[in-house]
């Protein structure tokens, strides 16, 4: 069956948003759910010149079990001149209609990748998942912006359509190098969206013009939450910014090489900031998604 990536995902039922007294946010880890998919490659195809979507379907119910920042351990297949060996990490871009259904988008550019990309419909690939945590969406939400670059556009789709079906009204800051590589309508997948793009091509992209239109649309509008990822430069420029706007939260989906994906190797820590305490933490088991005050800048060893 083929699926459209210009329309929303139909997989990600509508979110019920009601917390119990005790929890912080209405998503919550579901390491139950972990498991090993023997996954059937539906479809596969370029989207622009650097991007692929792929769509599996294994046994299990996927949809059901997989929530917005989450992500899954894909087995790269071994190609004649490629054999990679760790699992690759990949952030979910969309489930469904099938309940064995999840999606992927993925920028085609290492050797794991790259092996990825010579998946043929109907071949077979090893998954384990989902992992990680989710993004805050909590009931009394009126508009959310959501800032992303490159394959972060990928990560926060779901969160897109979640935010939609509750009713949560949703400022869009889109970064790509190019207008052909932005993916617009495969990030909206149909979601209304108060939306700006910008690019390297024209400067539009630079921190300090993305800082002025981000502050803008803050100024001009109360946003309960600023949601972020693909690019390290501008999480750090929102965290700055975001001291100004004490009324609005900032969730960052981290990315990071991993190995294991499940917070046994530590492989993957970065180091954060919890009340004013520095803590190294695992981006696959207490990430991938964290509050945007807490994340540290690079941090150089020896």
């Amino acid at each position: 069956m083929k699926a459209s990536i210009e329309k929303q995902s139909p997989g990600f039922a509508p979110v019920a948003l009601k917390c119990s007294s005790t929890a912080q946010h209405c998503f919550q880890r579901n390491a139950y759910s972990v498991a090993s998919h023997r996954c059937e490659v539906r479809e596969h195809r370029w989207v622009n010149d650097r991007y692929k979507y792929l769509k599996l379907t294994a046994k299990a119910d996927l949809a059901a079990a997989t929530k917005p920042g989450q992500f899954y351990q894909l087995k790269c297949p071994s190609t004649h001149d490629l054999s990679p060996f760790l699992l690759r990490p990949m952030s979910v871009y969309g489930v469904g209609p099938e309940a064995g259904t999840v999606e992927l988008l993925y920028n085609v550019t290492g050797a794991g990748t790259h092996a990825l990309s010579h998946l043929e419909v109907g071949g077979q690939m090893d998954i384990v998942g989902p992992l990680g945590n989710t993004f805050v969406l909590e009931p009394g939400f009126q508009r959310i912006m959501v800032v992303a670059r490159g394959v972060g556009l990928a990560t926060m789709a779901p969160l897109l359509q979640h935010a939609a079906k509750a009713g949560i009204r949703i400022t869009a800051v889109m970064s790509a190098r190019t207008p052909k590589d932005l993916m617009r309508d495969e990030f909206l997948r149909g979601v209304d969206a108060d939306v700006h793009c910008v690019f390297d091509s024209d400067g539009s992209s630079s921190v300090e013009a993305m800082e002025q239109l981000v502050r803008r649309l803050l100024g001009a509008e109360h946003h309960d939450v600023v949601y972020t990822c693909g690019s390290h430069r501008i999480l750090m420029r929102l965290q700055q910014l975001l001291k100004d706007f004490p009324g609005t939260r900032g969730e960052v989906a981290m990315e990071q090489r991993m190995a294991c994906g499940m917070g046994v190797c530590l492989s993957c820590v970065r180091l954060f900031d919890k009340d004013g305490d520095k803590k190294f933490l695992r981006v696959c088991r207490e990430g991938p998604v964290f509050p945007i005050s807490d994340v540290v800048g690079e941090v150089e060893f020896g």
